[in-house]
């Protein structure tokens, strides 16, 4: 291995098979929405900020260098089916499945050729069996280590050695998965598993398969009914429900006047960071001390039909106050750097520092500006 990419390096056990991969002295390029303070000091690291809910995959083309391919990002939680909220149900296929295949199908020309290519996907076990409470999670996961195990006899078909190893766990201690937190201790011994069996060419590893996985694939395989109905009940007799959605909200606001690239990369930057994007548009520029000239209704509708936006809101003339009035309980607040170190954004710091807000300031750039489209204009 020289080269490795890991889609969701920064977390979990992808945090802890980046490590593992650095020690073998291979280089990584970490693909991820979010940066992880553990390896700032490592080397041989590179990082890009992607959010797979997007549907550009052009970044990819970037990484064809690779002679490895990891992809870890995934997420889902356990509750009724009917307490998932309609976002969920979209962002878990298009992160847990489609995002995977996605990758799969770009790098699939490599793996089919004779030089070596190593690859290794997480599955789960919840694909292989009856999942209730988490039917959503193991639904994609299904699809996931379907694909996978098709396209391994197309890899072998073709004449190569290349193959897709599908990692296919229960639950992995030492991971945010299910609420729990990172611990690399925890996790170091099976990111070394995984790559000892990715490495071999495997196609399948289930962790604890003999002394735990192999007895519930009988039992499930025996009978699946009498399998699911004793599976919800441990779920909900272990207490391991959750009501909060997994849903990372950002928000931010602003005039939207005479719509430009400016406008579009400040989107485009923000969605990178959350599931839900949710836009706030000032009724007038009188907080600016400026004239609008598109009305507020074209405005709104403008900002609805780009892609990177969920939701647009008549913006308040805080903030805060769309978090404070229960309008939007939102995770991130986005704003341009220029504001950074203002009173304003100084009060609103210290109001959010203990409700999980993260106020992320984006550098000024070079672009087309309302400002400039307004002084041709009046020209």
């Amino acid at each position: 291995m020289k080269e490795a990419l890991v889609i969701g390096g920064s977390n979990g056990i992808g945090l802890s098979l980046t490590l593992e991969l650095l020690s073998q002295n291979c280089h990584v390029n970490i693909v991820d929405r979010d940066e992880n303070h553990v390896l700032e000091t490592c080397e041989n690291v590179s990082f890009q900020r992607v959010n797979l809910l997007d549907d550009d995959y052009s970044w990819l083309s970037g990484y064809n260098q690779i002679d490895t391919l990891v992809i870890t990002a995934g997420f889902g939680r356990i509750c009724g089916f009917d307490d998932l909220l309609e976002s969920e149900i979209q962002n878990s296929f298009l992160v847990n499945s489609m995002s995977p295949v996605k990758v799969l199908h770009h790098f699939f020309p490599r793996m089919k050729q004779k030089d070596k290519f190593h690859c290794a996907v997480m599955g789960s076990i919840a694909g292989m069996l009856s999942s209730p409470l988490i039917a959503l999670y193991g639904a994609t996961k299904a699809a996931l280590c379907s694909v996978t195990e098709s396209l391994n006899i197309e890899l072998e078909m073709a004449g190569t050695g290349n193959r897709i190893l599908n990692v296919s766990p229960g639950f992995i201690k030492g991971t945010r998965f299910y609420g729990g937190q990172n611990d690399v201790s925890a996790t170091k011994d099976l990111a070394r598993d995984i790559i000892r069996h990715m490495l071999a060419g495997d196609e399948l590893f289930i962790p604890h398969y003999d002394d735990v996985y192999h007895d519930v694939l009988e039992r499930y395989h025996h009978d699946p009914h009498r399998f699911g109905v004793e599976s919800y009940q441990y779920k909900l007799s272990g207490g391991r429900l959750s009501k909060t959605p997994q849903l990372k909200i950002g928000y931010l606001s602003g005039t939207f006047d005479l719509f430009h690239i400016g406008h579009l990369n400040l989107l485009r930057r923000a969605k990178q960071y959350c599931d839900y994007l949710v836009v706030g548009v000032h009724r007038d520029a009188s907080h600016k001390g400026k004239e609008a000239f598109i009305p507020f209704d074209e405005r709104v509708e403008i900002v609805k039909g780009v892609r990177y936006v969920d939701q647009v809101i008549q913006a308040e003339k805080e903030d805060s106050d769309v978090y404070t009035k229960g309008l939007v309980q939102y995770d991130y607040l986005f704003v341009g750097s220029d504001y950074k170190g203002t009173e304003r954004f100084n009060r609103y710091e210290a109001y959010f520092a203990d409700k999980g807000v993260k106020i992320v300031y984006f550098p000024y750039t070079k672009e087309t500006s309302s400002t400039q489209l307004r002084e041709a204009l009046r020209k």
